[in-house]
C-alpha cells in the first residue's frame, strides 16, 4: 500500500534530529546542509545540482555534527587513501574480472569433463560471495571502521587463492576459489569504496572513478600473466605468484586506506539492512509504481527498491560476455593464442569507462551519467555482439563493452553516497551489492544453459543478456524521471 504522508513524517523527524547550531561555523554548515535537501512535498520539482546528502540518521548521534561538505576534496591523506582503494580493487575486483580466463581454461584442461554450466558455479559464486556479504561487512565497517576487515580479507583472499593452485577436483575450486577467496575480496572491497565517501564530496565521482580503475587494470594484468605463466611455470605457479603479487599490494592498501569518520559502534539489528529499503533517501533512488498484492490490493514498489530491482536485471545480463567471450570467439573461429586476450582488451577499455564517466558525472549529474552507460552497454550486446561472427566485431565488441559497463561499480556507490548518511555508508553501499549478488550467482549458469539448449550456439545467450540489461536500464531511467522529471538539464 502506498504511504502518502510517510515522507512528510519522516523528513520532520529528520529535521528534529539535526544538532543544533552552538557556533557561527556551526550555522553555516547546517544552513549549506539545508540547502541541499529538496523539497518532497513535490517530487517531479527541479532538484539542486549539489548531492542530496541528507539520510536519516542513525538511532544516535555522534558527538560531532559530520558535514560531508567539509570533505577535503584532495590533499595527501585523501589522495593516499585512493591509492589503497585502487591497490584493493586491483586485488578484488581485478580478480574477479579474470573469470572469464579461468573458466575457459577449466573447460580445456582440469574440468573438460563437466558440462559448462556445471563449470561456470565457479565464476558465479566467486560474484555472489563478492557481492552477498555487504550488508554485514557494511555494518561492521560502520561500527568498527576499515582496519580488522581489510586485514582479515586480506588474509582469507590470499589463502584462497594459494588453495585454489592445490586443487585439481571440482569441489576443491568451487571451495577454494568459489567460495573462500571471494568471502576475503568482499572483506576489502567493501572498506575500500566506503572510505572514499569521507575524503570527497565534489570531486566524488571522479575519485571512485579512479580507485575503480584498479579492478580494470588488474582485469588486465592478471589474464595476460596467468595466462604467459601457465606456459612457463605450470598452473599451480601461475595462481600462487598471483597471490604473492595480491599480498604486495594489500600491504599498501593496509598502510593507507583509512577513513575521516571516526567508527561509530550502534546495536545491530535485522531492520539495519530492511531501512535502507524504506528511508526517504533511499526512496529517492527509485520510482514508486504499482504490483498486484495479495487481496485485490495493489502495493507500492519504494523507490530504492525499483533502481535495486534494475540493477538486478542489468546485472543478469552483464557479467555474460566477460565470462564467455573467450569462448564465443573460439566458437567463431578465433585462434586461441588471439582469443586470450579477449578479456584483457575488454578490460583495458574498462579503465577508461570507469574514470571518463566518473569524472562527467560530477558535471552533468550521477544519476544521467549511469544511465547512458548502462543503455550504451544493452545496445552494443544486441547490436554489436548478437550479429559478430568475425574476428574484428568481436574485437571491437570487446573494447568497448568493457568501456561501457565499465562505469557501473564506479558509479554504484557513489550514487549511494550521494543520497545517504555518510555514518551509514557502509551498511547502505552493502545493501544494494546484496542484491545484485544473487544476479551475480545465477547468471552465468543460466548462460551456460543456454549454450546447451542452443546446441553450442552462443546466439540465446546474447539475446538474453541484451533483453536483461535493456530491461535493467529502463527501470533505472524510470527511478531517474519520477526524481528529477524527463528535463534534461537537470543535474541528478
Amino acid at each position: 500500500m502506498s504511504r502518502p504522508n510517510s515522507d512528510k513524517s519522516s523528513l520532520v523527524d529528520n529535521e528534529k534530529t539535526t544538532p543544533a547550531p552552538t557556533s557561527p561555523a556551526d550555522t553555516k554548515n547546517l544552513n549549506t546542509d539545508q540547502a541541499h535537501k529538496p523539497d518532497l512535498t513535490n517530487e517531479t520539482t527541479s532538484l539542486p545540482t549539489s548531492d542530496l546528502e541528507f539520510g536519516s540518521p542513525p538511532k544516535a548521534s555522534p558527538p560531532a555534527h559530520f558535514n560531508p561538505q567539509d570533505n577535503p576534496d584532495g590533499g595527501v591523506q585523501a589522495w593516499l587513501c585512493a591509492l589503497g582503494g585502487f591497490c584493493v580493487l586491483f586485488c578484488s575486483f581485478g580478480w574477479i574480472n579474470a573469470i572469464g580466463e579461468f573458466t575457459a581454461y577449466y573447460e580445456t584442461h582440469q574440468l573438460s569433463h563437466l558440462a559448462p554450466s556445471t563449470t561456470a558455479w565457479i565464476a558465479s559464486l566467486m560474484l555472489f560471495f563478492m557481492f552477498a556479504g555487504g550488508p554485514v561487512i557494511g555494518k561492521i565497517y560502520d561500527n568498527y571502521g576499515p582496519r580488522w576487515l581489510l586485514l582479515i580479507g586480506m588474509v582469507l583472499h590470499v589463502f584462497g587463492i594459494m588453495m585454489t593452485s592445490l586443487c585439481s577436483q571440482y569441489w576443491q575450486f568451487l571451495l577454494a576459489q568459489g567460495v573462500v577467496s571471494p568471502i576475503g575480496a568482499s572483506m576489502i572491497f567493501y572498506p575500500a569504496m566506503s572510505t572514499i565517501s569521507t575524503w570527497f564530496f565534489r570531486r566524488r565521482g571522479m575519485a571512485f572513478g579512479i580507485v575503480a580503475s584498479g579492478s580494470s587494470l588488474g582485469g588486465v594484468v592478471f589474464p595476460i600473466m596467468i595466462q604467459r605463466l601457465i606456459v612457463e611455470v605450470g598452473f599451480a605457479w601461475a595462481i600462487r605468484i598471483s597471490g604473492f603479487l595480491i599480498l604486495a599490494l594489500m600491504i599498501v592498501a593496509n598502510l593507507t586506506v583509512k577513513s575521516r569518520v571516526p567508527p561509530f559502534k550502534q546495536p545491530w539489528s535485522g531492520m539495519d539492512f530492511v531501512r535502507p529499503l524504506q528511508e526517504i533517501p533511499f526512496d529517492l533512488v527509485s520510482r514508486t509504481i504499482s504490483m498486484p498484492s495479495t487481496g485485490g490490493r495493489t502495493r507500492k514498489l519504494t523507490k530504492h527498491q525499483q533502481v535495486s530491482f534494475g540493477s538486478f536485471l542489468f546485472f543478469l545480463g552483464m557479467f555474460l560476455p566477460i565470462n564467455y567471450i573467450i569462448l564465443e570467439a573460439e566458437h567463431y573461429g578465433m585462434k586461441p593464442s588471439l582469443a586470450q586476450y579477449m578479456v584483457p582488451i575488454l578490460n583495458a577499455a574498462s579503465l577508461f569507462g570507469r574514470t571518463i564517466p566518473g569524472f562527467l558525472s560530477d558535471k552533468i549529474g550521477r544519476f544521467n551519467m549511469m544511465i547512458i552507460m548502462c543503455f550504451f552497454t544493452a545496445i552494443l550486446i544486441l547490436a554489436t555482439w548478437l550479429p559478430s561472427t568475425t574476428n574484428a566485431p568481436i574485437i571491437v565488441f570487446a573494447a568497448l563493452f568493457g568501456f561501457g559497463s565499465g562505469a557501473f561499480v564506479s558509479l554504484a556507490p557513489s550514487l549511494i553516497a550521494q543520497i545517504s548518511d555518510v555514518r551509514q555508508i557502509g551498511v547502505r553501499t552493502g545493501t544494494l551489492f546484496a542484491i545484485i549478488s544473487l544476479a551475480a550467482l545465477i547468471s552465468n549458469p543460466i548462460g551456460g544453459a543456454l549454450i546447451t539448449r542452443w546446441n553450442g550456439s552462443y546466439t540465446g545467450l546474447q539475446i538474453y543478456g541484451g533483453v536483461m540489461t535493456v530491461a535493467g536500464s529502463v527501470f533505472i531511467m524510470s527511478a531517474r524521471v519520477k526524481l528529477a522529471g524527463w528535463k534534461v538539464s537537470i543535474k541528478v
